[in-house]
């Protein structure tokens, strides 16, 4: 009978999202003083030039998967855990799961700083961590962050999928994918270690070599390298993005379909588009080709989902002179833009010619990185901030000087 049935309660995991948010403050503080340091190196060659540790080959590796892993990546944890339970309408499936995930995920992150300074690296652009921490990465992120997702979908309350929920699971389906395929090596320090019986270094145990060899292993890399920007720092802060921002406008999205179809877009594009990372090299032409085309194809519905974000604005857009978080989403978007189109241009293979190893390519990599990624997630901090911790933002000034100082 209806007088008998009961509502059933439960409270949001909270506690998770805001150590996640914790840990993109300080992890990001840490990128961000290793970046100014290795700054001054160009600048300044001599520093550190006597002290391995401290040298630019040592710390840039370090700077890069602080930035993207620690940095970028709690943010990501951060935002998926606070918007999935309210999608699905649920808490996270295990709170377990969730401390399992941030404490490895943190573990991980110190172990990549205790053994990139030190040489103990693989050489292979943002897969440099070597194979038992390889092995650590898999574990935490298929076993504790998607098992963790996938039953939270699974025991959901409502029906209906936000486009959002299914950025994430592209993120975490072809992360898996990428990580293991890319990461597939020989650990021939532990070969020597049972065949001759001894041990003459951590550096030595922890060798591996990749099971591919040759062109065939550049290309697997910047298969993952390519990849691990569009699905670890791409589709993940387009849920966000889908997410946070009309959230933060009190606007519903401008267009739920043209969502759909840069979400589908965008899986189908962008996982051929890595061989445009090899052109003028032993790749063979048909495939660096290939991977141009796919990237200029991508274009279209990259500006469709910046266009669909910056419309999502329309009639709040004297909010946005108010807001600080609304304006980092709105130059975080526009970033998007910026360098979605710029990448594809620089796919094409005569204006890679004049590109390549130049300054403009490392510009094109901080318009994204810090321009789309970086003030996504400031907007996100500045959001989810005062919400998690019940307190109004200590100082709205600062947070506009942050802006303006970071924009220009």
């Amino acid at each position: 009978m209806a007088g008998d049935q009961r509502l059933e309660e439960f409270v949001y995991d909270d506690a998770i999202v805001r150590m996640f948010t914790v840990a993109t403050i300080l992890w990001g503080v840490v990128a961000f003083l290793v970046g100014i340091l290795i700054a001054f190196e160009l600048a300044f060659p001599m520093i550190g030039a006597e002290i391995p540790f401290l040298s630019f080959g040592r710390l840039r590796p370090l700077h890069t998967n602080a930035a993207i892993f620690a940095f970028a990546g709690n943010a990501i944890f951060a935002a998926i855990y606070y918007s999935t339970q309210r999608l699905c309408k649920t808490r996270m499936y295990s709170d377990l799961l969730g401390r399992l995930h941030f404490w490895g995920w943190q573990a991980i992150i110190v172990s990549a700083a205790l053994t990139l300074p030190f040489g103990i690296t693989q050489g292979k652009e943002y897969a440099e961590l070597e194979w038992p921490i390889d092995l650590a990465i898999a574990v935490v992120w298929l076993v504790f962050f998607g098992g963790n997702f996938f039953m939270t979908l699974v025991k959901r309350r409502e029906r209906h999928m936000y486009v959002a929920l299914w950025f994430y699971i592209a993120t975490i389906v072809t992360v898996t994918v990428l990580h293991v395929f890319n990461n597939l090596w020989i650990p021939v320090g532990v070969y020597q270690a049972l065949t001759e019986g001894k041990v003459t270094s951590v550096d030595a145990m922890m060798k591996s070599y990749p099971l591919y060899a040759g062109v065939q292993d550049a290309f697997m890399q910047w298969w993952y390298g390519h990849n691990a920007v569009a699905f670890f720092l791409t589709t993940p802060f387009l849920g966000l993005m889908y997410y946070f921002l009309p959230k933060a406008a009190e606007r519903p999205v401008y267009s739920y379909r043209l969502s759909i179809v840069h979400f589908w877009s965008l899986v189908f594009i962008y996982i051929w588009a890595g061989p445009h990372h090899l052109h003028y090299t032993s790749l063979p032409i048909w495939a660096s080709t290939l991977g141009m085309l796919f990237s200029v194809m991508l274009w279209m519905p990259s500006w469709g989902g910046m266009i669909n974000g910056l419309l999502t604005l329309r009639g709040a857009w004297n909010k946005v002179a108010q807001e600080p978080v609304l304006k980092f989403f709105v130059i975080g978007v526009t970033f998007y833009g910026m360098s979605t189109f710029e990448g594809p241009m620089l796919s094409v293979k005569s204006v890679n010619a004049l590109s390549h190893y130049t300054d403009w390519t490392i510009a094109h990599v901080h318009s994204g990185a810090l321009g789309w990624n970086g003030f996504m997630t400031f907007g996100l901090l500045y959001w989810l901030t005062p919400r998690l911790f019940q307190a109004p933002l200590w100082s709205r000034k600062l947070a506009e000087w942050h802006f303006w100082v970071g924009t220009i």
